[in-house]
């Protein structure tokens, strides 16, 4: 079985959209790529740092799904990483309302022995700077993929191109893409972050689907039109937890697989949505996840001649 090593935060979070709100409930994007890389056939390991808030049926949670826990540090008498938000009603911009750092403020990551050699390893959305603490302690993962954010870009953006250089893939929003690359094109875009270091880009376009780049090839997969969408936290990070756990489950990792890789994020990605935080993520089965992959492939499939 494949090894996958996730860093990324574990959180709270408060979120308020359109249709409802919530109290405190379960959060981060480690927790999102962990609950979504869950549906492979993986062995994976969280590393990230919570406080003695953090309720043990959360923990329970991560083992029932075969994620290790050992690297998910507890500070005694801390407090856990909290986010609050509210979401506009087109739910594509949201105001922060309060951002609580706690534990997280002084987090040291220790990637447990037994997945130093993981093969596929992912950075989620945290300081570059412990991205690289990360890095340096792997040992020569095949494959290390990249979340990022327009935070760090405004704020360490010399410690992220550190980081830029050294992962083979990159997942970023389109908005973050052109800021990143000063160009407004997302193909010119791709081909400047390349220059970066990263073999390969992935750009997410929320409901307009993702473009993954590999040099001049390029692939476009959809998102599923739906009907209802109540919170898009964590979309993002589901996305990339689908498709890094695809390629450690299938042990593939070229641009064909890439592709269908893609698909799964995105088929993932669209359950994530349909209810608060993770609560969908935590009841998914295999066959709501097959039976959503084909209408993926109807949307998709075509039949025309080309003269």
């Amino acid at each position: 079985m494949s090894k996958l090593l996730i860093v990324g935060t574990v959180a709270f979070d408060a979120i308020e959209t359109p249709f409802g709100k919530t109290d405190k409930i379960l959060g981060g994007a480690g927790t999102y790529i962990g609950l979504s890389a869950a549906q492979f056939n993986v062995d994976s390991a969280i590393v990230s740092v919570v406080g003695d808030d953090f309720p043990a049926e959360y923990l329970d949670l991560f083992q029932k799904n075969n994620i290790n826990t050992e690297g998910i540090e507890i500070v005694k008498g801390g407090k856990t990483f909290f986010w609050k938000g509210r979401y506009h009603n087109d739910l594509n911009t949201r105001d922060t309302i309060d951002t609580q750092l706690n534990v997280l403020a002084d987090f040291k990551p220790v990637v447990p022995e037994a997945y130093k050699g993981a093969e596929i390893v992912v950075l989620g959305n945290l300081h570059p700077l412990v991205q690289l603490n990360v890095l340096k302690q792997t040992k020569n993962p095949k494959l290390v993929i990249l979340d990022t954010m327009n935070f760090w870009m405004d704020n360490a953006l010399d410690d992220l191109l550190k980081v830029v250089a050294k992962v083979d893939v990159i997942t970023i929003n389109d908005e973050e893409a052109r800021q990143l690359s000063g160009e407004y094109s997302l193909v010119k875009a791709a081909r400047k972050i390349q220059e970066m270091g990263p073999e390969y880009v992935v750009i997410k376009k929320g409901e307009h689907g993702a473009l993954l780049f590999k040099e001049e090839q390029i692939f476009f997969a959809p998102a599923l039109p739906l009907e209802e969408v109540f919170d898009p936290t964590g979309a993002g990070d589901t996305f990339a937890g689908g498709f890094a756990g695809y390629l450690a489950g299938t042990k593939d990792i070229s641009f064909e697989n890439m592709k269908n890789a893609i698909i799964y994020g995105s088929n993932l990605a669209s359950f994530c949505v349909e209810k608060f935080g993770t609560e969908q993520m935590q009841e998914l089965d295999r066959k709501q996840v097959q039976q959503r992959l084909e209408e993926f492939k109807k949307l998709t499939k075509f039949d025309i001649e080309v003269d």
